[in-house]
């Protein structure tokens, strides 16, 4: 049954009123009609069976007991590549993430517009609805690498390095108890530079490998996110 994510500001008691977009989805491209259902997601972890009842309209009729997240909360801190952060965004909400944090840093090139962003976010939205999210992951503005990792919360925090000949494996590195968060960093095009990863050393960031071999910028991410989500989902 196809999924919709929607704004809890679109219900009204036990309705939903539909936007334009929403809208010419459900009618146009799914060819749908008064009295057929659907899933409506509020985004932050609420599920409802709805059913369309009149143009841009649908009723609540019963709320889905649904759980399809990870027992802790990650957050993906992630350099900007020079293409490809619409695959990051994709496969990162796929995999469970529950905030995307972009950074720009020593060797980072591109710098988003405002129209970059909200396509992204988009992304975001239409990946949380395909792989069957309970929320809509967050993705943040970007912001410079000193600011990204003064502004992680209360979590572990593990930074990716190119390889792992020096440091552990992130599958080796991870102690989180179910319930709390983990922020891993993986950088751009030529990772690193050795001040952004001893300023990083110093907010509290363990230096992990993901492997033996270069990852590039946009496999790196998935890479993370699978790692944590086949430790957190098998236990």
């Amino acid at each position: 049954m196809q999924r919709v994510v929607i704004d809890p500001s679109q219900i009204d008691g036990g309705r939903v009123r539909l936007d334009r977009e929403q809208s010419h989805y459900l009618y146009r491209v799914l060819r749908l009609h008064g009295g057929d259902r659907f899933i409506a997601i509020d985004g932050g972890g609420r599920w409802w069976l709805a059913q369309l009842c009149a143009e841009a309209q649908a009723e609540l009729l019963e709320e889905l007991a649904v759980s399809t997240e990870l027992p802790i909360a990650v957050t993906a801190i992630v350099g900007l590549p020079k293409s490809g952060f619409d695959e990051i965004v994709r496969q990162t909400t796929e995999l469970g993430v529950t905030t995307i944090a972009p950074v720009t840093s020593d060797r980072t090139l591109l710098r988003p517009s405002r129209q970059k962003l909200e396509r992204w976010r988009r992304i975001v939205k239409e990946a949380a609805e395909q792989s069957e999210r309970q929320i809509v992951p967050d993705l943040l503005d970007p912001v410079p690498w000193d600011a990204a990792i003064a502004a992680v919360g209360e979590a572990r925090r593990y930074l990716c390095v190119a390889r792992g000949d020096d440091v552990p494996h992130l599958c080796e590195s991870l102690r989180v108890s179910s319930g709390e968060a983990v922020a891993i960093a993986t950088g751009p095009e030529g990772g690193w530079t050795p001040a952004e990863v001893e300023r990083a050393i110093g907010a509290g960031f363990q230096p992990v490998s993901l492997g033996r071999r270069i990852l590039r910028a946009v496999t790196a991410p998935a890479v993370a996110l699978s790692i944590v989500a086949a430790a957190y989902e098998v236990q």
